[in-house]
């Protein structure tokens, strides 16, 4: 008995077009503090229901919430820089998120191509 290898064009198009997103989240991350990611973001809303039922769908998950939750930490850090005695914890605050971003960018993208989904 001998198995075939069905190479499915639309879902190398679908993990191609997320790796692209993985980039360019992080360039704009890395490049804006991720204030030019809120363009990505509506990218990721628009393709996730396309790739239903498959790993890349959990992977566009992963983006927004990373996003949704980077945004309210660095909001919380905004919100104590302004107290002025709190600046110390407010810089801590947005070091720790932007090592946390780095980091579920840079997860996302590796697991992406090993063909893992991501916990969401």
């Amino acid at each position: 008995m001998s198995q075939e290898l069905v190479y499915e064009q639309g879902a190398e198009n679908a993990k191609q077009f997320a790796r692209i997103l993985y980039v360019v989240h992080a360039l704009t991350f890395f490049f804006s503090v991720g204030t030019l990611s809120i363009l990505v973001l509506i990218v990721n809303y628009v393709k996730r229901p396309d790739t239903q039922g498959t790993i890349v769908y959990s992977h566009h998950t992963w983006m927004i919430r990373s996003f949704w939750w980077y945004l309210a930490w660095m909001i919380l850090g905004g919100v104590l820089w302004v107290t002025l005695i709190l600046i110390p914890l407010a810089m801590l605050i947005w070091g720790v998120a932007w090592l946390w971003m780095a980091y579920r960018i840079i997860r996302g993208f590796l697991d992406l191509n090993s063909n893992k989904p991501m916990p969401v």
